[in-house]
């Protein structure tokens, strides 16, 4: 008899083969960092013995404090390391966790990541150890690329994506600068019909003069 139904998943009489289950939970993505210093090999031999996760989709407001409370469960914290804007040295939505032995780890891949923290679905991934200046975001504006292309409105990640802003701005300065021009051409043409009232109102003083 088949342990899984049609569509892949495990039965529950194969709860014995749960194991399974957990050892798909705490794969890495398939996600590969482009400035690692080796090979593709060296990339995924690093992550089989690597005892650091990363952290993603963090609000900016998250504390220190509040990562570690939730990833003490997981095991003993041998450090955190917060994701900054390189521009404001300010949080940017992701940091790194290093536990002291890669069971840990696995386990943020298991029971914390896609659990909300702050009200938001953290992404939890193995890493193959921190480097120093991987704590800056890469993104032109400072923080992290992910944040350039937003389209919506993300209120614990600085609201809208800095493009928008500056696009914003530049809508608003261009509203303000053509306001401010009709408003001058305004005035020209109302000083120029308070100056034809006068000439009239002498004109017509000189013929009550005359």
């Amino acid at each position: 008899m088949s342990s899984i139904d049609m569509y892949g998943r495990p039965l529950a009489a194969a709860v014995g083969q749960s194991h399974l289950i957990v050892r798909d939970l705490a794969r890495p993505s398939a996600y590969v960092d482009r400035s690692f210093p080796g090979s593709l090999d060296d990339w995924y031999r690093a992550l089989d013995q690597s005892t650091t996760v990363y952290v993603g989709n963090l609000s900016f407001y998250t504390t220190e404090e509040q990562i570690f409370e939730l990833f003490a469960k997981c095991g003993d914290i041998k450090r955190i390391i917060m994701g900054l804007d390189k521009l404001r040295m300010t949080p940017c939505g992701f940091c790194f966790v290093e536990y002291y032995n890669h069971d840990n780890a696995l386990d943020c891949l298991r029971y914390i990541s896609g659990t909300k923290l702050d009200d938001r679905f953290i992404r939890v991934d193995l890493d193959p150890g921190f480097r120093e200046g991987r704590q800056f975001g890469r993104g032109r504006h400072g923080g992290q690329v992910r944040d350039q292309y937003r389209t919506e409105f993300d209120a614990g990640r600085g609201g809208w994506a800095p493009s928008m802003d500056q696009d914003a701005g530049r809508a608003e300065r261009n509203y303000s600068a053509q306001y401010s021009t009709s408003g001058t051409k305004r005035k020209r043409y109302d000083d120029e019909e308070d100056g034809d009232g006068d000439d009239h109102d002498a004109k017509r003083q000189s013929r009550r003069t005359y």
